[in-house]
């Protein structure tokens, strides 16, 4: 269940409450942590793999950006797949860096219109990595470009990073932590970030989910449900328009389990603009799943827990063939499906939206679970 209070029809949180977690049974299944190189980036850090093992869940992580890289799952016969779309190199994970393949998403993830932030009065230019207008995933040099240090736990693997003041233009030392826990079926995903001055702050996680397995196929055919009853309308530039609409008696209503093919094939001017879904969902405050995705072919079932207010749902309409992962097949669009718990885009320009702002040494957390189980065909609503 998820336990932060988030939207109801007409008002809106600005942060996180404090101390809101997502609630979770005690683990019976014992976890291994392994560690092995993954070669080096061009500056020569030393890049680190890491594979979480419970026998129910072998979850593969990434230093460079803090990658979620692999995640092998059972169907409904037992036989596992890997749900997760990467590369089989680092190299690879560098020649797709525009994809954010799994990546820790940050300082802010998604957009902030014309490459700005004011804070206090004070106006800060901010790194222009999008068509040089505007910021996008925390800048050129954003928190998946970066190699951050592990710490093995008896369950996971805790991530941390410091971005100076300045960084992409961002104010403020930003003391940052990702910590992913493996408990039985479920991954868990904790957000952890302080800064020693005002700024703002946005992180998530940009994993593309094939509940059919990476390189099977498009999405089409799994059936997606969104606890959501508005959604944010983008521009041509993919920004909000600050638009909060209701989704009833729209395409972006998914409070219910829909095909995605169905919906993916509809003509409505939002799809056009972004070759498919790329929109942030204002989740409810009902005791809820954020989301249920389901794929009828394998009988998989992946449930989204979360303490933030919004989803962001991406179905990988810029993918074009050029990557190719670990079975050799090439991404093309709708390859996979991204469902990024986050606050909302382009918010330090949207004071109708939930704030992303952070005070000096206010510790901000979060945490996101991804819940894998499986049906029969007639269960999977």
């Amino acid at each position: 269940m998820r336990i932060a209070k988030h939207a109801d029809e007409g008002s809106f949180v600005s942060s996180l409450c404090e101390g809101a977690s997502v609630v979770m049974q005690e683990p019976t299944a014992k976890v291994s942590v392994l560690c092995d190189g993954f070669g080096s980036l061009p500056t020569g850090e030393s890049v680190q793999r890491f594979v979480l093992e419970n026998g129910i869940l072998s979850v593969g992580l990434i230093s460079h950006g803090a990658r979620l890289a692999s995640l092998w799952a059972p169907d409904r016969t037992g036989k596992r797949a890997n749900l997760i779309l990467g590369c089989e190199t680092l190299s690879g994970y560098l020649n797709a860096h525009d994809a954010y393949l799994g990546a820790t998403c940050g300082r802010f993830a998604n957009r902030i219109a014309e490459a700005s932030i004011e804070i206090d009065g004070i106006l800060y230019p901010l790194s222009a990595n999008e068509n040089g207008l505007h910021t996008l995933h925390g800048g050129a040099l954003g928190f998946d470009s970066r190699v951050w240090k592990a710490t093995t736990l008896e369950d996971g693997v805790r991530f941390s990073l410091v971005s100076e003041d300045g960084d992409q233009g961002f104010p403020g030392t930003l003391h940052a932590e990702v910590t992913y826990r493996l408990c039985d079926g479920s991954l868990r995903i904790q957000y952890e970030y302080v800064s020693d001055r005002p700024t703002v702050a946005n992180l998530t996680n940009h994993a593309y989910f094939n509940l059919s397995g990476e390189g099977s196929g498009t999405i089409c055919e799994h059936t997606l449900s969104i606890a959501a009853r508005a959604f944010l309308p983008v521009d041509e530039s993919f920004l909000p328009t600050g638009e909060i609409a209701p989704v009833e008696n729209t395409i972006f209503d998914f409070r219910r389990a829909v095909a995605m093919g169905e919906r993916l094939g509809r003509n409505d001017s939002q799809l056009q603009i972004n070759r498919g879904f790329n929109h942030t969902f204002v989740l409810a405050t009902q005791d809820l799943p954020a989301a249920v995705l389901c794929c009828p072919l394998t009988g998989r079932k992946m449930t989204v827990l979360t303490t933030e207010p919004g989803i962001h749902l991406y179905t990988a309409g810029f993918l074009d063939g050029s990557i190719h992962g670990p079975s050799g097949r090439p991404y093309g669009k709708e390859a996979g499906l991204c469902l990024e718990t986050q606050r909302f885009p382009d918010s330090p320009h949207q004071p109708q939206f939930p704030s992303t702002y952070l005070r000096a040494g206010e510790v901000y957390r979060s945490e996101t679970v991804f819940e894998f189980t499986t049906f029969e065909f007639q269960d999977e609503n």
